[in-house]
């Protein structure tokens, strides 16, 4: 029997009620059509339609989470498949919450070692002067459980702290604070147990937000993202070290910024990356031949052994 017709019946789940729905409609249509070229039996779900309910009347053999965000990529879903015993792709529960959660991820990778700038929780109350003085200048100011850069800003004076905190606590209640590493973005992902080919991200604007992510045509994606081999060798067990200390599984992303002296900061972790035309696993797996019909497969495929935990 062929590995298409292991995978038996597929949902691909998409769209949510997430601040990140557009996009994830946009990544799941993109899996959905390449599973069904592959010969994969795949339907495409909409939780926001009829929820688990309706989720179950369709039967899955297993789920394909072409989430993102709340709702798909912080383990309340993977917990409800969990308990119908729907395999489903990506990383667990903890992981996933774990993952979603940048401060906690930040905490995990500081006690073990891993670099990571610093941060701190920011309140409407925060003595703004006293952070900067902490933190120094610039910051970036982040909804602590939003992705897609969604609510980030850039701030450059303390007068700009207080308004960067306003425009994040309108996507999240939690908010940090984190030290702005000035240099190169790179991004790797994570197949299995295979590292891909790491991107730098170059931002036309200087700074990869959310146009620039999903609307922009001007950023530009350098493959080979132009390292010597022993410093993406470095990055690479950088970026496996730390999905693995959030207990990642199946697939995923690392971002991380290089400074002026060479060094690799850790800022984030995704669980459930996007699938778009302008995404960038799928970006790091054409560059090893791995096309996008089989990277989902691939990705499909971990869904038949059994998790980790």
């Amino acid at each position: 029997m062929s590995l298409v017709n292991d995978l038996g019946r597929v949902a691909v789940i998409y769209g949510g009620s997430s601040a990140e729905r557009e996009v994830s409609l946009k990544s799941g249509r993109a899996v959905l059509a390449a599973l069904k070229r592959a010969g994969v039996d795949a339907v495409g779900y909409d939780p926001a339609d009829g929820g688990l309910v309706g989720l179950e009347a369709l039967a899955p053999d297993r789920v394909f989470i072409a989430l993102h965000g709340r709702g798909g990529e912080d383990g309340t879903l993977q917990g409800a498949l969990e308990l119908l015993g729907i395999p489903y792709t990506g990383s667990g529960v903890l992981a996933s919450a774990l993952g979603m959660d940048k401060q906690r991820t930040k905490l995990v990778w500081q006690a073990l070692g891993l670099p990571t700038p610093a941060a701190e929780m920011l309140g409407p109350d925060a003595d703004w002067r006293a952070v900067v003085a902490r933190l120094g200048l610039p910051l970036i100011v982040k909804p602590v459980h939003e992705g897609s850069t969604l609510g980030i800003s850039v701030v450059r004076s303390a007068e700009a702290l207080a308004e960067a905190y306003h425009a994040a606590a309108r996507y999240d209640a939690r908010v940090m604070a984190e030290g702005f590493i000035a240099g190169e973005e790179y991004t790797v992902s994570l197949l299995g147990d295979e590292v891909l080919p790491a991107i730098r991200v170059e931002a036309a604007g200087g700074f990869y937000d959310y146009e620039a992510k999903y609307l922009s045509d001007e950023t530009r994606y350098h493959l080979p993202c132009g390292l010597s081999a022993e410093e993406e060798a470095e990055l690479g067990e950088l970026c496996r070290q730390a999905f693995a200390a959030v207990g990642g599984e199946g697939w995923g992303r690392v971002d991380v910024m290089r400074d002026a002296e060479g060094r690799f900061w850790l800022i984030e972790v995704n669980t459930s990356p996007g699938m778009t035309d302008h995404s960038l696993v799928p970006q790091a797996a054409a560059h090893v031949g791995i096309d996008f019909e089989a990277l989902v497969v691939r990705i499909l495929a971990t869904t038949l052994a059994p998790r980790s935990a």
